[in-house]
């Protein structure tokens, strides 16, 4: 059975754009996985930590895919699609041609080595709550059991 299942997506290297609209089609070519909206893109500033450079400010928005995967397999792809649009794995908070997360597989809760899901960041990240917001409001963290209008409405200015 096919699962409604949000990936974030993040750029702030090369051509934003054109890598938000890369990772679509190479997700959308993977056998049981099919992207089937995405959010509207915001443009948001890095998040550094003392004493980082300055970088680019992120295109960061959410494709909703409905897929017959399991979680694991996902997080595979989208590691795939990472590495051959040219992410190299450095720092956490590195500049990055493309990051795309796991945030949200149906109502279901995973915890594993290299694998959460619900994201553990998604309360707390606007640049991920916003765009997912337009695509999926109602939809509930299965952890809190808030919907995803909640969790972003409850978020400091």
């Amino acid at each position: 059975m096919a699962e409604r299942v949000f990936v974030a997506v993040g750029t702030n290297l090369g051509n934003r754009l054109g890598n938000v609209v890369e990772a679509r089609r190479r997700l959308h070519g993977v056998s049981d996985l099919q992207v089937v909206a995405t959010s509207r893109l915001v443009q948001t500033p890095a998040l550094l930590l003392p004493g980082d450079l300055p970088q680019p400010d992120f295109l960061n928005g959410v494709f909703e895919l409905r897929c017959a995967l399991e979680p694991v397999d996902v997080l595979r792809v989208l590691l795939r699609v990472e590495r051959s649009m040219g992410r190299v794995r450095t720092s956490r908070w590195a500049p990055r041609v493309i990051d795309l997360d796991l945030v949200l597989f149906g109502e279901r809760v995973v915890d594993l080595p290299g694998l959460q899901v619900p994201h553990p960041g998604l309360a707390s990240r606007r640049f991920v709550l916003e765009p997912l917001a337009t695509l999926a409001p109602l939809v509930r963290e299965p952890v809190s059991g808030r919907t995803i209008r909640a969790l972003l409405s409850a978020l400091p200015d």
